[in-house]
């Protein structure tokens, strides 16, 4: 597919009225709204699907065993150049094998993308060089969700979403390549998990991101928290969702921006079953550029259309700073414009060229190597959920910037 037409350095006027409608007008006029922007969903200044061409799928066996491990739950991924490694991070919190992460090499060039290899398996360490616990009280308590690589210090940052039934917190840690840890970041309070407020149970620290200078973290809220807004349904959109940026040498919170995701698609069958939807990760495109990926499910659909899929892109400079503000709902502050790249849909079923059977739980997502034109690729990953029923899934995509 054709390029799109190059944006520059951040979104333009009429990219951001484009991807907000009526909405974005308060934010572009100079007025905060008090209460967050119900935004309708993002139209795009593009077909849906113009800025990724996609390469090619690969999957992973089910229940596939390695080094006495079960390969499965890969919630995150992330690449390394110089290597050509990719690492995957299992969001098995110790309960099947020990909490950790696998290296894999995976062939892909312009036209293919071939079968992933795992090459290592490293179990993450606690402050004392313990495996993690698979319980504590009864609980499960580490729940890893992202991995990121940063090449100037030679070491892996990721995200847990906690257990608010256990009380431990969600998490922001840095560990070395042989699982022990650096440290583990002290992060604002507000991501305590409380009985009126804070971060709602499973929906935490999906999404990670460094920049590319590697001085900082950008951590996503999967979901609301509870003094923040609603869950999304099938009629409205929810949140907001706080994203966060960290200081990675002092370890303080800096900024942090409010962004709405989507409305459901579309409603479960029966209505009463389950259908969600929410941020599963986030990447920076550039300095001050992220994509931001929305999975949704929704049940009783079939393998082919219960996931959806879509890519969106923000400018993280737009957007209030909200890290003073203890809650959002009925707050004045002004959420992050967003525009709509890709919906996935658009690659599944018969048609001409490469076509997707299905979509999975996809929550993984990272820079893969430069292709011979230029462009970069983009690699995306699914979690099975260690379930047969659901498939670890490989897509590799050109990207059109």
């Amino acid at each position: 597919m054709p390029p799109a037409p190059n944006t520059g350095a951040a979104l333009t006027r009429r990219q951001l009225l484009l991807a907000t409608g009526a909405s974005a007008m308060l934010g572009l006029t100079g007025c905060a709204p008090t209460t967050p922007v119900t935004a309708t969903p993002a139209v795009p200044a593009s077909p849906p699907s113009a800025r990724l061409r996609l390469i090619g799928e690969a999957r992973l066996p089910s229940r596939l065993q390695f080094q006495g491990t079960t390969v499965g739950g890969l919630s995150g991924i992330d690449y390394d150049p110089a290597s050509g490694q990719y690492f995957l991070l299992s969001d098995d919190g110790s309960s099947r094998n020990p909490a950790r992460f696998y290296t894999a090499k995976i062939p892909l060039d312009a036209d293919h993308l071939g079968q992933p290899e795992i090459t290592g398996v490293t179990s993450l360490r606690q402050a004392d060089g313990s495996a993690y616990p698979a319980i504590l009280r009864g609980r499960e308590v580490l729940d890893p969700e992202s991995i990121r690589w940063r090449a100037a210090s030679q070491t892996l940052f990721w995200t847990s979403e906690g257990n608010a039934l256990a009380g431990v917190a969600p998490s922001l840690s840095e560990t070395r390549l042989d699982g022990t840890l650096l440290r583990k970041f002290a992060l604002p309070a507000m991501f305590d998990f409380g009985l009126l407020q804070g971060p709602r149970s499973n929906l935490t620290f999906e999404g990670l991101t460094l920049t590319p200078d590697g001085n900082s973290a950008w951590i996503s809220m999967e979901g609301p928290m509870l003094q923040d807004g609603p869950l999304p349904t099938v009629q409205a959109p929810g949140g907001p969702c706080r994203f966060t940026q960290i200081d990675l040498a002092s370890g303080r919170a800096l900024r942090q921006i409010a962004y709405i995701p989507d409305a459901i698609p579309h409603a479960p069958v029966p209505p009463a079953t389950r259908a969600d939807n929410g941020i599963s990760e986030i990447l920076m495109l550039d300095a001050d550029r992220m994509l931001v990926l929305e999975r949704a499910y929704m049940a009783g659909y079939g393998t082919d259309a219960s996931n959806s899929l879509r890519l969106y892109l923000i400018d993280t400079r737009q957007g209030s700073d909200t890290l003073a503000l203890p809650a959002l709902q009925g707050a004045a502050y002004q959420p992050v414009n967003k525009l709509l790249l890709a919906d996935f849909s658009a690659f599944i079923g018969p048609g001409t060229g490469r076509r997707l059977e299905r979509l999975d739980n996809t929550e993984g997502m990272t820079w893969g190597p430069r292709l011979p034109n230029g462009n970069r690729s983009l690699v995306f990953i699914s979690d099975d959920n260690f379930n047969t029923r659901q498939i670890t899934q490989l897509l590799a995509f050109e990207f059109f910037d």
